[in-house]
């Protein structure tokens, strides 16, 4: 236990936020530097709980009270290895996790929990400060090929395990870049695309090989891989944009989220954009979707200077603290404020939108109205509908599965909710397999490398028989006990 009387004496501490006033008016990350002193403070705040919560709320197992210890003990060497053993990522998930481990943290019972996702991203930053996080070249070669189809975090997480394995990892990507969500989805205001590229680069001189602007499917053929590699791992995410099929979704300025954000991601790098540009600049905004993405678009908007932002959601307004309905140690339901939301935003909730208003092709409005919500469904309050103007309207509603391109090609076979069917990562197809949003429906970056982990393990054992990802696995785990 790092401290006995920690979470006594030190309250919750988080890093600051650079003030809104100036970090709206560029693309830099939210959050001020990490403080180590800050982080060894809230590692004393870990109780070393005999039934440990907080492993079995993250969905990768991060070994979260033994890394606290090391934090506090000054041992950042250690820190960092017990961090990476299950975790191939922590600036990423350091940086845009939800942090359900937090939500499973046994102090969060009666006190605000453990920091934890501070701590991680402080550990990370650390060992690359201090010359700790290098490239790990495999010792051997299995010369085993593998094939990796997408680079998010899913397509990522694989391509490190197995070439940690031994096998020779190819990793194609259709956009120029690699990255996926995390290049092209997620702002730079939230990861900073230098942190991507720090670690691309590692991942090169391991011997990862990274081929951009393929589209398997297109470009390449599928037969030609499957010809070319021992395996096929699919890690291509779900999408495919949920719609709002009402009328006047064919009017001008109604844009799917990504195709907003990708834009702005892009021109932060200094790329041209080749498709319409969507600009919120002095437009009334609105954003259909209360999530992560949906926040997202809040944050860009009021970056691109519009003159107003809301954004909407067809859920009732939950509630500020706990709910019974959703007890410790599960993820809760409640209301939760994002730096977007507080950079300058109105949210509603209870609202269903009924009709995009057009005026010369071009939306003008959201005819609206309120609901409440039963066991039935959602039923429109009598008296409520009202017209909202607005002259870009953004739907970031999630989105409903992988493209049906390449699933159709390889003629596999789908579960109910239309994403890839699999056995232990085993699509129906022999030699090819499926890990990420692609399989699991959309989810959390931390979901996408656990997934893209435990399906490397089930191709190494394909391929070899047994996976010696488990046995390094153990050995690193050794070392922190």
């Amino acid at each position: 236990m790092a401290k006995p009387t920690g979470f006594l004496e030190h309250p919750r501490q988080l890093p600051g936020k650079r003030p809104v006033t100036e970090r709206i008016k560029d693309y830099y990350e939210v959050e001020q530097s990490v403080d180590p002193q800050i982080t060894v403070k809230q590692a004393t705040r870990c109780m070393d709980c005999g039934v440990p919560f907080c492993h079995a709320g993250c969905p990768l197992g991060n070994i979260i009270p033994e890394f606290n210890d090391a934090v506090f003990q000054g041992n950042w060497k250690l820190a960092y290895e017990l961090l990476v053993s299950t975790n191939n990522f922590p600036e990423f998930t350091g940086r845009i996790c939800p942090a359900p481990c937090e939500a499973s943290c046994v102090l969060g019972i009666n006190k605000d929990p453990v920091a934890i996702e501070y701590i991680e991203k402080t550990i990370i930053e650390k060992a690359f400060e201090l010359g700790y996080a290098v490239p790990r070249k495999p010792a051997t070669r299995t010369g085993k090929t593998v094939a990796i189809v997408g680079s998010g975090p899913a397509g990522l997480a694989a391509a490190a395990q197995l070439n940690q394995a031994g096998h020779q990892v190819t990793v194609y990507e259709r956009a120029d870049e690699i990255g996926g969500l995390l290049r092209y989805g997620i702002p730079d205001f939230k990861l900073d695309k230098q942190v991507l590229d720090r670690r691309l680069r590692l991942m090169e001189e391991e011997g990862i090989v990274f081929v951009t602007n393929t589209e398997v499917g297109a470009q390449i053929s599928v037969a030609q891989l499957r010809d070319e590699f021992d395996a096929l791992v699919l890690c291509g995410g779900a999408t495919q944009p949920r719609d709002l099929p009402i009328p006047g979704r064919t009017a001008q300025g109604v844009h799917f989220a990504m195709e907003f954000l990708s834009q702005q991601n892009k021109r932060v790098a200094g790329k041209q954009v080749m498709s319409e540009e969507i600009w919120a600049t002095g437009k009334h905004v609105i954003v259909i979707g209360g999530g992560d993405t949906g926040s997202d678009c809040v944050g860009t908007s009021v970056r691109h200077g519009a003159a107003s932002v809301t954004q909407l959601e067809i859920m009732p307004k939950p509630p500020q603290q706990r709910h019974t309905t959703t007890p410790w140690p599960n993820w809760p339901l409640v209301l939760r404020t994002s730096t977007s939301h507080e950079e300058g935003c109105e949210r509603q909730w209870s609202v269903l939108s009924k009709e995009f208003v057009a005026e010369n092709g071009r939306v003008a409005g959201l005819r609206m109205v309120e609901v409440n919500a039963d066991k039935q469904g959602f039923q429109e309050v009598p008296g409520t509908e009202r017209v909202l103007p607005c002259d870009l309207v953004l739907l970031a509603m999630g989105f409903t599965g992988p493209e049906k391109s390449l699933v159709s090609q390889l003629n596999l076979a789908l579960d109910d909710r239309g994403n890839v069917l699999c056995k232990r990562y085993h699509t129906s197809v022999d030699g090819v397999f499926a890990a990420g949003d692609i399989r699991r429906g959309q989810s959390l970056v931390v979901w996408a490398i656990s997934e893209g982990r435990e399906a490397a393990r089930a191709v190494d054992e394909y391929l070899m028989g047994a996976s010696a990802l488990e046995e390094k696995e153990r050995g690193v785990l050794a070392l922190g006990r």
